[in-house]
């Protein structure tokens, strides 16, 4: 696709490079069938194409309108797109591209800017634990839509004290340690019971998703930097990896390189955090060879659902249903849509509350045709959200791993 950037943009960095991803789209529209808001509102502008062609427009010098920021903020970001493009367009890039450009010129009304104001800055907020704490303990009495957001108060079990020659840095995460500590827990005596020991820096905190998706792609990359700030003495005492168990914060932490390369004095170090960091998954062929045959996993089946940031952003399929059914899990997918978004994408079930629940019933409709006893996935968001749905338990794979192993 050709376009003649405006003067405004012809000479930016932003510009070259929405240019470059431009051209590689040939506007086939097979991404339109993968699109989660485009097979709910069956509007052009409300899938990539649309979009596509909404930011090529403004690029060009036309000026957006709210009705341009209305199907920006509809997308869930979930890159399904990008999976299924046959061109490789990085459909990611350019919506934060287009994004930021357009929040520029179309100011938001003051409630809308209230609440994302409020989100950007709570959610990795040392006050977040505290008020989450308080909500869990007057949860039965929160209205329906409140509550859904308040998962009950969860047991994180004990951290392991051995220490290993191996050594990996996981990122504990703005909110999952007070809404769902266990997963680190588990996450840490599960590496432990293969000979791996896992840190946590203290003054590592959010990965700069939210804010980079809320306006503050500024303020986003700060976090970047002092995230990298924090793992950098750890990278050069010897850690193999950072270690990602909520696959959101993965994605974002493996584009540091990418988000940070015109900062001189953080690009290599960027880079260098992008190319080691893994998804907990990938460590899975190794946890499945050393515990074979140490676990004891309950009956029943799992449903598996692979969040959007592991299959789509990370480009990650398959392993967890692998290497857990080595280790005698019986694991199953949705039968159908498993490559669509539950609806939760970081704050947009709070920002798209009607359209999220519509992707969260759905694709809880599809996980309950396997019938299982539990539903699994890899990121706090789809884990919380999914769960606000239905009562079948929603848990984090490693967790029932870390469950398995303590019973054999």
């Amino acid at each position: 696709m050709q376009t003649q950037l405006s003067d405004e943009f012809k000479d930016t960095s932003e510009g070259r490079e929405a240019e470059a991803i431009l051209r590689k789209c040939v506007h086939c529209g097979f991404c339109t069938a993968t699109c989660p808001t485009y097979l709910l509102l069956g509007d052009e502008l409300d899938g990539p194409r649309g979009r596509i062609y909404l930011i090529k427009r403004v690029l060009e010098g036309e000026a957006p309108t709210r009705k341009t920021q209305l199907h920006l903020d509809r997308c869930l970001t979930c890159r399904n797109c990008e999976s299924t493009c046959p061109s490789g367009v990085q459909y990611g890039h350019l919506v934060d591209i287009g994004r930021r450009i357009v929040d520029q010129k179309v100011p938001r009304d003051a409630a809308s800017s209230a609440l994302r104001w409020s989100l950007k800055e709570g959610l990795g907020s040392p006050m977040f634990g505290s008020a989450m704490k308080l909500g869990q303990a007057v949860r039965s009495f929160l209205p329906g839509s409140l509550r859904d957001k308040v998962p009950a108060r969860q047991d994180a079990g004990r951290w392991p004290v051995r220490q290993h020659p191996r050594n990996v840095l996981m990122l504990a995460g703005c909110v999952q340690p007070s809404m769902m500590p266990n997963v680190n827990t588990a996450t840490a005596r599960v590496l432990d019971a293969v000979g791996i020991q896992t840190l946590v820096a203290p003054q590592a905190g959010c990965c700069g998703a939210v804010k980079f998706h809320l306006d503050d792609q500024e303020g986003g990359r700060a976090q970047m930097r002092a995230n990298i700030d924090a793992w950098w003495p750890y990278l050069e005492q010897g850690v193999e990896a950072i270690v990602m168990n909520a696959s959101g914060c993965g994605v974002t932490v493996k584009e540091y390189g990418h988000m940070l390369k015109h900062d001189a004095s953080y690009a290599a170090k960027a880079q260098r955090i992008s190319e080691l960091t893994r998804d907990l998954s990938e460590l899975l062929p190794e946890i499945a060879q050393a515990l074979r045959g140490k676990v004891r996993p309950a009956a029943g089946l799992l449903a598996f659902h692979p969040p959007c940031s592991l299959q789509h952003g990370q480009q990650l399929r398959g392993g967890v249903e692998k290497y857990l059914g080595e280790l005698g899990f019986s694991v199953r997918v949705a039968p159908e849509e498993s490559h669509l978004c539950c609806g939760s994408a970081g704050t947009y079930s709070v920002l798209q509350p009607q359209i999220a629940r519509q992707l969260r019933d759905r694709k809880l409709g599809q996980l309950g045709k396997v019938l299982p006893r539990a539903i699994v996935s890899a990121n706090v968001g789809c884990i919380a959200h999914l769960q606000s749905g239905t009562t079948t338990p929603v848990r984090h794979w490693v967790e029932v791993l870390d469950e398995a192993l303590s019973a054999s």
